[in-house]
């Protein structure tokens, strides 16, 4: 017979990523938001950081975001040729293939790292990229990477754990 002792400790041993989206304001931020007002259910664990232009990520943004404990990065933009600033979306193409390639050599799992296309009238396809995306992470496990902070302030530099 198993002792609610046991079911408490698996219950709480069981890994939720923590993910930070970078998205679009122009269609992938609309595109949440049109999941959130529709009421379609995807997983609470991303975090939405709102940018005008996807083309505009630094990519040291990503990777700070990695060396801080983020268990995975989605950037979304708009769909290739609706760029409300012309070409932004294929200057994060360009930036996401790099960065794929750089986190591969530093030892992160590339799966990490996803860039997606979504527009504001995709509601439930950002939803079905955020359930994909945590259950990707979730099979590969928690962040290489970790760093506690409180109260804004980081206390220990990560270490990695490749």
């Amino acid at each position: 017979m198993v002792e609610t002792k046991e079911i408490i400790k698996e219950t709480e041993c069981e890994f939720e990523p923590k993910i930070i989206g970078f998205l679009c304001n122009w269609c992938s931020y609309a595109g949440a938001d049109l999941a959130g007002t529709s009421r379609v259910q995807y997983p609470p664990n991303i975090r939405i950081v709102r940018v005008m232009c996807t083309g505009r990520l630094d990519p040291q943004l990503i990777l700070n975001t990695f060396r801080y404990g983020a268990d995975g990065v989605l950037i979304a933009g708009c769909h290739e040729g609706d760029c409300h600033y012309i070409g932004g979306n294929y200057r994060a193409y360009r930036k996401y293939i790099l960065l794929k390639e750089f986190v591969k050599r530093m030892g992160i799992n590339e799966k990490r790292l996803r860039l997606e296309w979504v527009s504001a009238s995709e509601g439930e396809r950002f939803a079905k990229v955020v359930r994909e995306m945590v259950d990707n992470i979730k099979e590969i496990g928690p962040s290489p990477f970790g760093v506690t902070i409180t109260g804004g302030v980081v206390e220990d530099e990560p270490e990695p754990k490749i």
